[in-house]
């Protein structure tokens, strides 16, 4: 492998970290045995900052770069965000409608109304309190959730192929600007 900086971290195909790489897991090292690690990295990513320091923790994400771009949300150096479930409320929902589903079956007061909304009728359609008829729950759509007025989580990942992040514990130390 080409020599690296110090605290650099690659993408590997294999399934080990060769040798003077470690795998970016959030692991904690000791700052005695990785001081010139520890200079470059600091507790960025966890540790006491006197006997250790933390790893960043790759496992299930993508790298994103810090800061703030035009229109985009400013992101700190070495923050971790984002799900990979989420549950949807009706907060989240953009405003929209629903088409009310009908029959064109001729409908009488003692038609059973299941998975009818409205019909060709001499009843008439507006009445009066004592004529209500629930209609029923598919009538005019499903608005999701379990049933009880809970909604259930849903992945929220896109397409992905698991690979290692591997980081460099030798190399060249990265002089600054």
């Amino acid at each position: 492998m080409s020599e690296s900086f110090i605290g650099e971290i690659r993408i590997f195909a294999g399934n080990y970290a060769p040798f003077n790489w470690t795998f970016c897991n959030g692991q904690l090292l000791t700052i005695a045995q990785n001081e010139a690690l520890f200079s470059v990295m600091g507790v960025t990513f966890g540790g006491d900052a006197r006997t250790s320091f933390g790893l960043p923790d790759m496992r299930g994400r993508i790298p994103l770069n810090f800061g703030q771009g035009p229109g985009l949300t400013d992101r700190a150096f070495g923050s971790s965000f984002g799900s990979s479930e989420v549950v949807l409320t009706e907060a989240n929902l953009p405003p929209h409608t629903h088409l009310l589903q009908a029959s064109n079956e001729a409908v009488t007061a003692n038609v059973d109304p299941t998975g009818q909304a409205t019909g060709v009728t001499a009843v008439p359609f507006y009445s009066g309190v004592s004529n209500m008829t629930n209609l029923a729950p598919d009538a005019i759509g499903n608005t999701g959730g379990l049933g009880n007025g809970q909604t259930a989580a849903h992945y929220n990942m896109m397409p992905y192929l698991a690979l290692n992040f591997i980081l460099s514990l030798k190399g060249y130390y990265p002089s600054r600007n």
